[in-house]
């Protein structure tokens, strides 16, 4: 069979084929099935002191009745328009002040908050009020009726400003986005605020446990419980030359991630640590809890101090530098990626 001729009877077969919906394999192979992960999202950090009183004048413009949940999203500059963190992750800066509430909803999309200042604020989540602190780890599995609110000023209620983290992206492309309004406002409370703490909280659980939401049974993980964790591990542990000391949140009744499209990960970078450089194929988000230091990602260098927000996308290579004791929060969808079999690192 001869071949067609580029400049002829070739463009006039892609032609004919569009126009049955069909295209040629062989034009986008190498983009299709590349060498390595070739992520459209970019390195990207938001300062948390530039962005904060944008975060405040939102408080004054609507109400979180009005807005559902008042939240500005951080949009990666490489995702522009797609309400994108990473090409899998989504993220915002949600505000609540005080005698406020953000009305009860579910979704199919799983949610991850953390904490980044002010006191006063809770979430309930299927019944058990949750007190948020700065740093606290704070989980919404798919499909759980959730709702935030604030005390009042008089009762000590402040603007608490969080951290939010879903997974709406991959749930938009798997089509398989659902939600619910709640009919009943504020949810009625089910169990004692701490219940599942006590239950499952300190390495033990109930001899006939049963957890049926598919997810951590725990909705809040503390701040304090945590960051002793890692003082106590550097105790017993040189920190590892890439990631310092960094741990992972688990579901305690299994072992495994607290949700299944987004792990999270607490850890601790000594001062004067100087990473070696790593790469990963989870694109990650990082929040600063404490300290100041580096990030090198490629050719990127990030300046970080308290509550900024930053971007390490797939296969980058990264090193973390701390000029201070810090520690870093931070989630990707590597259990998304781990249950495909697709997850690899590289550390160099």
């Amino acid at each position: 069979m001869s071949v067609l001729p580029r400049q002829g009877g070739r463009d006039a077969y892609y032609t004919r084929i569009a126009r049955a919906g069909m295209s040629p394999l062989w034009e986008s192979m190498h983009a299709l099935v590349p060498s390595q992960p070739t992520p459209r999202c970019t390195a990207v950090i938001w300062k948390y002191a530039e962005v904060r009183d944008c975060v405040l004048e939102a408080g004054t413009l609507i109400s979180a009745q009005e807005a559902v949940r008042r939240v500005l999203m951080l949009e990666n500059p490489g995702l522009p328009g797609q309400a994108s963190v990473t090409s899998s992750l989504y993220a915002g800066l949600q505000l609540i002040l005080p005698g406020e509430s953000a009305p009860s909803h579910r979704h199919t999309q799983s949610a991850l908050r953390f904490i980044l200042e002010g006191q006063g604020a809770w979430s309930t989540v299927d019944g058990e009020r949750t007190t948020m602190r700065p740093g606290d780890f704070i989980i919404t599995p798919a499909w759980t009726w959730h709702e935030h609110g604030n005390l009042p000023a008089e009762q000590g209620g402040e603007p608490v400003v969080w951290l939010d983290g879903l997974d709406i992206p991959l749930v938009r492309f798997l089509d398989a986005g659902f939600a619910q309004t709640a009919e009943q406002a504020p949810q009625p409370p089910v169990v004692r605020e701490g219940t599942h703490a006590a239950r499952y909280g300190y390495n033990l659980g109930p001899v006939r446990a049963q957890t049926s939401r598919g997810a951590s049974p725990l909705s809040s993980y503390p701040y304090e419980r945590s960051r002793q964790a890692l003082e106590n591990l550097l105790r017993y542990e040189a920190p590892d030359q890439w990631d310092g000391l960094r741990l992972r949140y688990v579901d305690p009744t299994t072992g495994g991630w607290p949700m299944p499209t987004m792990g999270a990960f607490l850890q601790l970078l000594p001062a004067g640590f100087a990473g070696r450089v790593q790469r990963s194929s989870d694109s990650t988000v990082y929040c600063v809890a404490e300290g100041r230091g580096t990030a090198r990602v490629g050719e990127f260098l990030m300046d970080f101090e308290p509550r900024d927000i930053f971007v390490v996308p797939s296969w980058s290579p990264l090193s973390l530098n701390a000029s201070e004791s810090s520690v870093l929060f931070s989630f990707s969808d590597r259990p998304v990626q781990e249950a495909l079999g697709l997850w690899r690192e590289e550390r160099l």
